[in-house]
This record gives C-alpha cells, structure tokens and sequence, in this order.
C-alpha cells in the first residue's frame, strides 16, 4: 500500500478492522458521567447504551488536534503519503480541525502528500467509504486518485435509518425539537435518511414491521446492482432487529456481503439505543 489511510471512530468499523488493514485510527470522544473516554480504545458502544437507558446524558467532542498533529508529522517526517476520510462536517468539528492541522504541518514539510476527504456520511456508511479507500490504495492509487475517487463514492452512499426515540437527537441539535415532540407525541417510527452530510427526517411510520418493509422498498427503488454490493447494517445494541432486517435484505436482493456492526459510542450518545441503520450505494449517476 503506497498510500496511508486515516479514519475515524464515526466510520463504526471495529477496532480489529484498522489493526488487520493497517489503517490509522483517530478516536472521537465521548463525555459520560463527567468522564471522557477515547471512542472505542476507552469505552465501548454498549456502555454508553446501558447508560442512556437508565436515563444517563452521552455528550461527544471531535478528535484531539493533538492526536492529528502527532499523527500527520509522523508521516510527513517519513514521507508517506496520506489520505484521512472524515466523519460528515454537518455532524462534527472534526474535519475542520484535521484541515487546519494539515495546513500547520504542510508550513513544516510543505512536499508532504495528504487529502483530508469530508465523507459527508456517518456510522458504516462512512465506513463503507473507509473500506472502498483501503482497497484502492491496496490497488496502488495516488493521493490524487484516491481523493477524487473517493469524493464520487460518498455521494452515492444512502442512509436509510430509525431511532427509538428522536429526543436523543433533539437534544443533540441533530433534529429540531419539534420532529422529536411529534415522533414521541404518536409513538411513531420515524425514519431517516442523510442529506449532503446532514440528518434529515424522510417518513414517519407506524409499527416496525412496516418501517422495515418500507426500507426494502426505499432500497429498491434508491439502489444500484444491489447484488452486486456490500450491504452495511449499524444497530444501536438490538442486533435481533439488525438480523431481521438482514434476512430481508438477503432473501429480496442476495447482496454480495452484509456486514453487521453495532453503532459506536460517539454516534450512538445521539441516535440512542435501538437504533438501526442501513447502507447501501445509489443509482444516482
């Protein structure tokens, strides 16, 4: 591999998956019990879920600039070319904060070859991003290659997902407060999709069957050779609904590979437990 990738904790690949592919790990933060931890390396997903469901507040922050700064000087004092693929702009400070410290260490080794790529995703759909740019650079892309390539690919993932309860995402600025007071106001299942890196409510159904029928139904009007691809399922710790959901997908489209993960930590203090969400690539051109 002639380039190094970088990702992030909101990409919700585990830990073993940067370790086997020799991928860079740069960990979000997550606040709970006037505690920080380092996403994944400190505290783990279920954790924060058993927490939020005995009615404990999950806060987060972006990454360190330290951590980035460490990081990028490393490989610009070894002059291996980079390329880090962001958690959504539209849901955290961490981009912005990576593209000032590639400025500060650009000043230092002004030849050093790094693409900071905003995914505008989130959760496995970033991930799905992460894994795309791990089998190109293994393909022996450029900088330059990889960074183009991969700012096609984030525009054609969707997000199709639901939440138990749309008051964690309220009270993280995710969503307006009023989406939440009418989701809970008719016990309703809301569901949502991500809109150029932004959480936007889509349709508001009644019951989960019929909220996974219509997901189905969303994908296959929204998605591309789907059994051609991989299909990426996140759960906010129910992986019973995940396999559901799965066995949908497999007997309606026999994908390529579904992939199962639970959300992580940083993502999962504002979707909440019982979340799930899919990924898939569009047929958008």
């Amino acid at each position: 591999m002639n380039v190094q990738i970088i990702a992030d904790s909101g990409c919700d690949l585990p830990l073993e998956y940067y370790n086997e592919n020799s991928v860079s790990f740069i960990p979000l933060h997550v606040q709970l019990k006037e505690n920080e931890y380092e996403d994944l390396i400190e505290i783990q997903p279920k954790t924060v879920f058993d927490a939020m469901r005995e009615g404990e507040v999950a806060k987060t922050s972006q990454a360190s600039p330290n951590h980035f700064k460490e990081l990028f000087t490393r490989f610009a004092e070894k002059n291996i070319p980079c390329v880090y693929i962001a958690f959504s702009s539209r849901l955290s400070g961490t981009y912005q904060t990576a593209v000032m410290i590639k400025n500060e260490v650009l000043e230092q080794y002004p030849n050093f070859q790094i693409a900071i790529i905003d995914s505008k995703c989130a959760s496995l759909g970033h991930g799905l991003a992460v894994k795309h740019a791990v089998k190109l650079a293994a393909e022996g892309k450029t900088v330059t290659e990889l960074e183009e390539t991969l700012a096609s690919y984030c525009t054609k993932v969707e997000h199709l997902f639901t939440v138990d309860n749309l008051d964690y995402l309220a009270r993280g600025g995710r969503i307006s407060k009023a989406s939440a007071f009418v989701g809970g106001l008719l016990s309703i299942k809301p569901l949502l999709h991500v809109e150029d890196g932004q959480l936007v409510p889509l349709e508001k159904i009644r019951g989960r069957k019929k909220l996974f029928r219509r997901i189905i139904e969303l994908m296959k009007e929204r998605g591309e050779a789907l059994d051609k691809q991989t299909i990426a399922i996140s759960h906010g710790d129910d992986e019973e609904a995940a396999l559901e959901i799965k066995k949908m997908i497999e007997d309606e489209f026999s994908p390529k590979e579904i992939i199962v993960n639970m959300i992580g930590a940083t993502i999962g203090a504002h979707s909440g437990p019982g979340t799930i969400a899919i990924f898939f690539l569009n047929n958008e051109a």
